[in-house]
């Protein structure tokens, strides 16, 4: 969900995005802001809004529209495990972690500046919409979305791993960090990687809210590094990116499909779920809730 112009979009039921509108700033000509209506900063209000307009357009857009841009965040995401690859392999045993998690980051700059649909910034913006009009035509909605981008994203990410265990990609000393990346990845079990994978969904929505509050592609990519380089560095889990962790590591014989499917993937997905929407989209949604309802909104 990427225009971050603040152009009104079509609401998911009629008369919803005015009402979203009435109910926030106020402002009727302004239903999603591109600049601040005072100060320097969107307030939380204003940001909400732009989460809010945009990811009605995504609610509505075409199952092929979205599942080709789902494709792309997979494929491209998965720069961020050769970049950390790369240079970990130029790189001081001491430095291997730090450097891996420097430019960790990649991925998520070109998929998310890029604009293409990645599944756990989904766990912010079509929930926005959620919350605000709690019907089942919305969340069938938001299902059918989270369906097609995660399918999408794991096909992606499906044909990257191939790329990498099974054609002269990348140099042997690059796959052999990789292959120590990946075992760290998909190791700790059910429990352990979906705990550490509520941190990476917060992180992540977190992401999303942020990049919202600007337009400026400058800030976007620095605010797209400070919030996800900690997600390797911390040792959390991300689905999507460590999908193509997992994949490299169960192509290359290097683990299970079992362990790659059923002791990473569904738990990191699930993981990722629940920090998205308990830490950033809730929160961030009651806070504005709260604030209408002090000002009589």
């Amino acid at each position: 969900m990427r225009d971050r112009t603040g152009h009104t979009r079509s609401p998911p039921t009629p008369g919803a995005a005015e009402r979203h509108g009435e109910a926030g700033h106020g402002n009727a000509d302004r239903p999603g802001v591109a600049g601040p209506e005072v100060g320097t900063r969107l307030s939380a209000k204003e940001i909400h809004e732009n989460v809010f307009v945009t990811a009605v357009e995504e609610l509505r857009r075409p199952v092929v529209s979205l599942f080709w841009s789902a494709i792309a965040a997979g494929l491209v995401i998965g720069w961020s495990f050769v970049a950390g690859g790369f240079l970990a392999s130029v790189s001081s045993a001491p430095a291997k972690h730090a450097a891996a998690s420097a430019v960790y980051p990649l991925g998520f700059i070109l998929v998310i500046i890029g604009r293409n649909q990645l599944f756990t910034e989904n766990t912010l913006e079509p929930v926005i919409p959620m919350l605000e009009h709690r019907t089942m035509s919305t969340l069938r909605a938001l299902l059918r979305l989270w369906g097609l981008v995660l399918l999408g994203n794991l096909a992606g990410a499906l044909i990257f791993s191939v790329l990498l265990a099974h054609t002269p990609m990348i140099s042997a000393a690059v796959y052999r960090e990789l292959t120590t990346i990946g075992h760290d990845a998909v190791s700790g079990g059910f429990w352990l990687v979906f705990y550490r994978a509520i941190f990476a969904g917060w992180l992540i929505a977190l992401t999303a809210w942020l990049v919202s509050a600007t337009q400026m592609t400058g800030a976007q990519i620095a605010l797209i590094w400070l919030t996800t380089a900690p997600i390797s560095a911390f040792g959390f889990r991300h689905s999507i990116a460590g999908a193509v962790e997992a994949f490299f590591m169960a192509l290359g014989g290097h683990a299970s499909w079992g362990t790659a499917i059923g002791g990473f993937l569904v738990p990191a997905v699930l993981g990722n779920i629940a920090g998205g929407v308990l830490f950033v989209a809730l929160i961030n949604h009651g806070q504005v809730v709260a604030e209408r309802k002090e000002r009589g909104g």
